[in-house]
């Protein structure tokens, strides 16, 4: 069957009727449309920025049931993970794939029939069969047969869409709900991606531009999407540009001229529960609260009470009956939709690709989104580097012990070992049976041969050595990967917020030893261990770890001469990461009775979604400072949803671009209907989970590319999970084996981590195409990413498809209110005469 989709243009927006009344409602909950864009609390600031996200500026009433009930139910919930090591949800189990070998059989018998009729039968016949070959039921023949007849329709212009079969679904009521149920799950989903596009455009990270497109129609203002991504114009020739990113003939850490670096602001910077500010001197008062608050320059944050609310709202919708109910229907739609899709279009996706020259899996770019940097390597090249050390450098003194120096020879003689008696087996670093559920014994597996001064030795930045062995071996392994020209990584490393000069460290380690690749970015992971710092008094309070993470960073963006190696650093820097274990049981509920960071000073570690919050707020000032100083910005990319409480996505989805995991999307049918309307990326490590938290079988990873979730395959820790010099082909080929994906399925998901990662916009252009930033088929350049124009097409129109669904209902609602307000009024006007 075909279905006319709506093209790149607002969808719906021709049919849509101009009414003269005002619309109604507004998706805040107390406040005021007026309130909202002055209040001082609320998430803009006093003046204006420019590209307000547009859920501060439309009033469709979304208004539902639920209303008032928030934080009482949302209390309720957190009460239950608390007593609770994991929310219990329905199980949510969804069928097997059908087999197809005897429906595709029967197909090509149908093909060679006809391939041996045209000797024999006239042309007509010919394309009367191959007509029919495409033909699914008699509605689809009524339809063909009007369409020939109608003049109107021989005469008007071919839309340009993708040739392919599609599936669609015809008559009142679609989606198999009544219209109630539906209008209530769509304003519960509509009120949600609002928020999440309010978090997103103040952070200035990115939000998907279909899903701001459908909800630019709810809004009065204009949406201007520039806020989201930074598209580079185009030039002559651009279609036939290099595959290949220019690179710089002179090291990036080479260039350490303080006055070739951008001048001194002059700006102060102190932090104020918990979230840093930024003052126009730098002598900052710190008892006149007045004198600073003239000084102080016009960067947003979000409000503390306005996010608890935001929580309230999302906790109170994920386990809505009517909505859950509603979201799984979507899910099951979207997974069976998929599977016609695959039956009816799987030979021409096949065929596309076979037609492109020169490109195929193995020659196009794929990004590992989560990588550790401690663990990139595989064990048997630590082992090698280990023994090469030792031959190399054993007269090296590489630890203190007791004010006494050892050397690396001493080292192994404190163990009774030679180079000769080192193997893998000796090393013990592969995760196995025994670290399933068990994050201690995992975190155990990064100590070579079980000994923590190895691990100090070899896999550190700051050790006696400066990391010197720890920055070779990652240069080994940026090595490798420019020698594969097609695989790329964005390596973790850890700032711990335990002193204040951590970064500059970091970066001396990094600009001293030249650890750079273009084949790698970084982002920074900052671990959620307060608890056990603040236990070896190492710190007094939660905003002392905050300010030993951000306060440096704020200075080099006011002042990047005053960190030099920082500044050059952080060129490579694209984000932020939260990492430890999620299924730590969590002793306390985030609210508004939570002490602020300054006072917490309990025993206790913050629950997930305090760090998340405040990681949050103060990149989003960073942010915004960045931006004015025209450096690039960061994003946050935690760990989410790999084990713990639900509220964990819930956060994740507020406050994150991307995340890694998402296992638990599985048990959350609402959540995982919402990362898929707004995009977000999710970095999936389906062996680093078989060995931790989910067996490989289980993993929902088919399921979410099914469906259109952005996923990508992610190796996670290639040094306790994998064997071969390439984990992440490693990682592809046992996904395209056990769980038999396509090629265009892994081509998919490559293209998927390219897109969803810290790269530049100039380097995925080169990547993806001149025009990978535009929506549907026509952001896809098959010559280099190697994904069918057909998969692309389908992808957007189906995601097109449950917008409008939505959409349309509050919008069908709103004219019905419109209708019902105007038919009053005019009977009180005769009533009147």
């Amino acid at each position: 069957m075909s279905s006319n989709l709506p093209p790149a243009t607002a969808a719906g927006a021709k049919n849509k009727p101009l009414s003269p009344f005002r619309k109604r409602g507004s998706l805040q909950y107390a406040a005021s449309t007026a309130d909202l864009r002055g209040a001082r609390h609320l998430l803009t600031s006093q003046h204006s920025l420019p590209g307000i996200p547009v859920a501060l500026k439309q009033s469709i009433d979304l208004r539902t049931s639920m209303d008032g009930k928030y934080k009482e139910i949302a209390e309720e919930l957190f009460s239950r993970t608390l007593a609770e090591s994991e929310m219990r949800s329905a199980p949510y189990e969804f069928p097997e794939d059908s087999p197809i070998e005897q429906l595709e059989e029967r197909r090509h018998r149908l093909e060679r029939q006809i391939s041996q009729d045209v000797k024999f039968e006239p042309d007509i016949l010919l394309r009367a069969k191959q007509e029919f070959m495409k033909t699914d039921s008699a509605t689809d023949l009524e339809y063909m047969k009007d369409q020939s007849q109608d003049p109107d329709l021989q005469e008007r212009d071919p839309i340009p869409v993708r040739e392919y079969q599609r599936v669609a679904i015809s008559g009142e009521e679609k989606c198999g709900v009544p219209f109630t149920d539906l209008l209530d799950a769509a304003k519960c989903v509509v009120k949600a991606l609002f928020i999440r596009q309010k978090y997103m455009g103040l952070s200035l990270q990115s939000f998907c531009k279909t899903t701001a497109r459908y909800l630019q129609e709810l809004s009065e203002g204009p949406l201007d999407l520039d806020i989201y991504e930074d598209e580079i114009p185009e030039t002559a020739g651009a279609a036939d540009s290099t595959v290949h990113p220019p690179v710089s003939k002179m090291h990036p850490y080479e260039n350490q001229d303080l006055a070739s670096m951008p001048h001194d602001m002059g700006y102060g910077c102190k932090m104020v529960d918990g979230v840093m500010h930024v003052y126009t001197a730098r002598n900052i008062m710190e008892n006149c609260d007045v004198a600073n608050r003239s000084t102080e320059l016009d960067l947003p944050y979000p409000d503390l009470r306005e996010y608890i609310a935001d929580m309230n709202v999302m906790m109170a919708l994920i386990i809505n009956g009517p909505v859950k109910s509603f979201c799984y229907r979507r899910l099951q739609y979207l997974s069976s939709k998929f599977q016609m899709h695959i039956l009816l279009n799987e030979m021409k996706e096949l065929a596309e690709q076979k037609k492109v020259p020169h490109r195929d899996f193995y020659n196009i770019r794929k990004v590992d989104t989560h990588i550790h940097a401690s663990s990139c390597m595989n064990q048997k090249h630590l082992l090698r580097f280990i023994k090469r050390a030792m031959k190399k450098y054993p007269k090296e003194i590489v630890h203190v012990e007791r004010g006494k120096g050892q050397t690396l020879m001493e080292v192994f003689e404190t163990m009774n070992l030679t180079a000769f008696d080192l193997s893998v087996d000796t090393l013990d670093m592969h995760a196995d049976r025994n670290t399933f559920h068990r994050f201690d014994k995992f975190n155990a597996k990064y100590n070579p041969i079980g000994e923590s001064i190895l691990r100090e030795i070899f896999i550190k930045t700051d050790n006696h050595i400066e990391g010197k062995y720890f920055g070779h071996i990652i240069k080994e392994v940026m090595a490798d990967l420019e020698e594969s020209k097609y695989q790329n990584v964005e390596l973790r490393l850890s700032i711990y917020g335990r002193c204040r000069d951590e970064w500059d460290q970091l970066a001396k380690w990094a600009v001293k030893h030249q650890v750079y690749s273009s084949n790698v970015r970084w982002l920074v992971q900052v671990p959620r261990l307060f608890d056990v710092y603040h236990t070896k008094k190492q710190l007094c309070n939660f905003q002392e770890m905050l300010e030993n993470v951000f306060l440096p960073l704020f200075e080099v963006t006011v002042d990047p001469r005053s960190h030099p190696e920082l500044h050059l650093f952080l060129q490579h820097v694209v984000g932020f990461d939260s990492v430890d274990d999620e299924s730590k049981p969590e002793q306390h509920i985030f609210n508004l009775d939570s002490p602020l960071p300054v006072n917490w000073t309990e025993e206790d570690n913050p629950p997930y979604s305090y760090y998340l919050y405040y990681m949050y707020a103060n990149m989003t000032v960073l942010n915004n400072l960045r931006r004015q100083r025209g450096f690039h910005t960061l994003v946050l990319r935690p760990h989410c949803g790999e084990a713990g409480p639900i509220h964990h996505l819930v956060s994740g989805f507020l406050l994150s671009e991307n995340i890694s995991h998402g296992l638990l999307l599985r048990k959350a049918p609402v959540l995982q209907y919402l990362y898929y309307l707004a995009q977000i990326g999710i970095a999936m490590s389906p062996l680093s989970n078989n060995s931790l938290f989910l067996s490989y079988h289980r993993n929902p990873l088919p399921e979410y590319l099914s469906r259109g979730l952005v996923v990508s395959l992610s190796t996670d820790d290639p040094l306790q999970f994998h064997f071969t010099k390439e984990p992440l082909m490693e990682e592809y080929s046992i996904a395209a084996q056990v769980w038999k994906l396509s090629s265009c399925d892994m081509c998919e998901l490559a293209r998927n981590s390219v897109l969803m990662s810290g790269f530049s916009q100039r380097v995925k252009r080169s990547w993806l195409g001149p025009h990978h930033i535009k929506e549907g088929q026509e952001g896809n350049d098959i010559r280099r990413t190697n994904v069918p124009d057909i998969r692309v097409a389908y992808r957007y129109e189906t995601m097109c498809e449950e917008l409008n669904l939505i959409t349309q209902a509050i919008r069908t609602d709103e004219l019905e209110t419109i209708e019902e307000e105007g038919s009053l009024c005019m009977g009180a006007v005769q009533a009147e005469k």
